[in-house]
């Protein structure tokens, strides 16, 4: 178990963690989410003791050991099998295969075991310090973005690699389905402290969101609060009849702890320039090949992508999917050219590796302003604004940005010009999640035509219609969804037991019987959360009828007050009281049940996960 408890940390006006505290238990499998820039790293990097926090402490046990994957490629050795050995422990460092083991699993043939470290590309060299933090087997490990680079096969290897893992995890990552699959518990950086939560993302942010609605409701009521027994104490100070109310009410005043608003948090939130096209056909490629030397990636292939195509490039890397879409974005030459774009086609192209394509020279809004001819200053500010480059941050040359924020100063780019093509490699690499989730949004609500290469599920389950598919070394055309291709070809990864362990799983299920066992969850959800919905509802109407009440009452003491009666305004003031307290009862009453409707429905949704993967798989 470790305990983080009152850390501070800043970076020079930045506040990262004011006295926050978070405690890892056993067995606990921690999913760490907040925005990019808000301590993420920091915090794994201070539980690695590679930095300190400026104030508190971090308890860890003695002999507790902590396996930390960094993005930092560094290798000594020169064989693969030699390097991933290194992680071994004194006792098993003759134990090559345990190394040999994990290695397979992340996609390293026999062959490849042999090879030097320094011939595989970034993908796989990530892979290689993956393998070597795993190999350990430490008490904790430390996975900072473990899925940038990798293919979908090994995403969903290194998925059920974890899930089986009976020790302690912390994971970062922007991938929400990667990360909801493998956590019991979500830890969220907010407001420079700590939350950590049972369950998944959408637990965690739709509690982050009822707790912050509640507390604004109730900062609300306790300064009209204040501001009522300011106002009372003020006119009636002198009145000695009224001494002891006026006496009370400065008490109370003095006990009252004062709610300060909460700052706004701003979000990405953006959608891309449509312009209209009228064709029946954006691409038209026939017969396409291509070949690196004597190794050909791509040969005959044929493609047409309709004005609302969205196409997803999926299988392993190294098979030629970022090599289809920059023949298909015209950045490559193919060896037999055939490739048709209509006229009146705008195309906006992403890359992996385009950030490097930035002027280091330039600032934010002069990117902007050089990305599209109809682009003025007031404009480039408006979509700095929108990538949450506000006010002197557009003002940040590109030299001092990080990965992710200049992810998003690519992705502002398209924003500025009207399109009705992207053409999209691993765009959600280097985001962090609220910014994924809005690309996701901002993709579901383009216009145009869309091909992306991407390994997150989410978007593969929640984008295309049509998959370009890499797999037994040759590229075929899925005319349907994610889900149905899963369904009907799936991965020759050997996945398809994901649920062996699952009860419902040992079982042979008609479609049939999934159906009843699915309308039988419905009806025990029903009866469960259908009596804690009424009383939600019938607590946030009572809130609102004794508001309504305590709006009329500070309007008749006012008048009383004008004329002088204390005999009404000591009625109305013990009046106003009674429902003020009714309110904060209410409000406490309203959080309670809101809590138990949240854990009970997550134990249906639960169960209709299970009965999905069953289909699924």
């Amino acid at each position: 178990m470790i305990n983080i408890e009152l850390i501070s940390k800043n970076f020079g006006d930045q506040v990262l963690f004011d006295n926050a505290k978070l405690q890892i238990n056993s067995g606990e499998k921690i999913g760490l989410v907040a925005r990019n820039g808000h301590g993420k790293t920091t915090l794994i990097r201070m539980i690695a003791k590679k930095e300190a926090p400026d104030s508190g402490a971090i308890n860890i046990p003695l002999d507790y050991k902590i396996g930390y994957l960094t993005q930092k490629i560094d290798f000594s050795k020169d064989s693969v099998l030699k390097e991933c050995m290194q992680g071994l422990t004194i006792q098993e460092k003759d134990h090559y295969w345990k190394a040999e083991k994990i290695l397979a699993g992340l996609g390293f043939s026999n062959n490849d075991m042999k090879k030097n470290p320094n011939e595989f590309s970034g993908g796989f060299q990530v892979r290689l310090t993956l393998a070597r933090v795993l190999v350990s087997e430490p008490d904790l490990l430390l996975l900072d973005e473990p899925t940038n680079y990798l293919d979908i096969i090994s995403i969903r290897w290194l998925s059920n690699f974890l899930c089986s893992w009976s020790r302690e995890i912390l994971v970062v990552t922007h991938d929400r389905n990667f990360m909801d699959s493998i956590t019991t518990h979500i830890a969220g950086i907010h407001r420079q402290t700590i939350r950590k939560i049972k369950g998944n993302t959408e637990k965690y942010y739709g509690k982050i969101i009822q707790d912050e609605k509640i507390y604004e409701k109730t900062r609300l009521n306790h300064e009209k609060k204040h501001r009522q027994m300011e106002l009372f104490i003020s006119r009636f100070r002198a009145k000695a009849r009224l001494a002891g109310l006026v006496q009370s009410r400065i008490k109370t005043l003095e006990k009252t702890e004062i709610k300060n608003k909460l700052q706004k948090i701003n979000f990405l939130k953006f959608s891309f320039r449509d312009i209209a096209f009228s064709g029946k056909q954006v691409i038209k490629a026939e017969n396409l090949s291509f070949s690196y030397g004597k190794k050909k990636l791509i040969d005959d292939f044929s493609l047409q992508v309709s004005p609302k195509d969205c196409i997803a490039i999926i299988g392993k890397n190294g098979k030629g999917k970022t090599t289809l879409l920059k023949l298909l974005a015209k950045k490559l030459i193919p060896c037999s050219e055939n490739i048709k774009y209509n006229s009146g086609v705008e195309m906006g192209y992403f890359e992996q590796t385009n950030i490097e394509s930035l002027n280091p020279n330039l600032t934010v809004e002069e990117e902007i302003i050089y990305s599209h001819k109809d682009i003025d200053r007031q404009k480039a500010r408006n979509i700095c604004g929108t990538m949450m480059f506000e006010g002197d941050k557009a003002l940040k040359h590109i030299s001092v940005l990080s990965g992710g924020e200049k992810s998003r100063v690519m992705l502002a780019k398209l924003l500025a010009k009207p399109l009705n093509l992207l053409l999209l490699d691993e765009p959600t690499n280097h985001l962090d999640m609220e910014s994924c989730d809005s690309l996701l949004t901002a993709l579901a609500n383009f216009k145009g035509a869309v091909i992306i290469v991407t390994h997150n599920e989410m978007f593969l389950r929640s984008l295309p219609n049509k998959l370009i598919v890499f797999k037994d070394n040759t590229i075929n055309i899925f005319k349907g969804t994610y889900k149905e291709f899963i369904e009907k070809d799936g991965w020759e990864d050997g996945l398809s037991n994901d649920l062996k362990n699952n009860e419902l799983n040992d079982k042979k299920i008609s479609k049939k019987d999934l159906r009843k066992l699915r309308s039988e969850i419905i009806t025990h959800r029903s009866q469960t959360l259908g009596p804690l919905q009424k009383k939600i509802k019938t607590i946030e109407n009572d809130i609102e009828k004794s508001e309504e009440i305590l709006k009329k009452s500070n309007i008749l003491i006012q008048d009383a007050v004008k004329i002088q009666n204390t005999k009404e305004i000591s009625t109305i003031s013990i009046k106003i009281g009674e429902h003020e307290k009714k309110i904060d009862l209410l409000f406490n009453d309203l959080e309670k049940y809101s809590e138990e409707f949240d854990e009970k429905n997550k134990i249906f949704e639960n169960k209709f996960e299970e009965l999905d993967k069953i289909v699924k798989f």
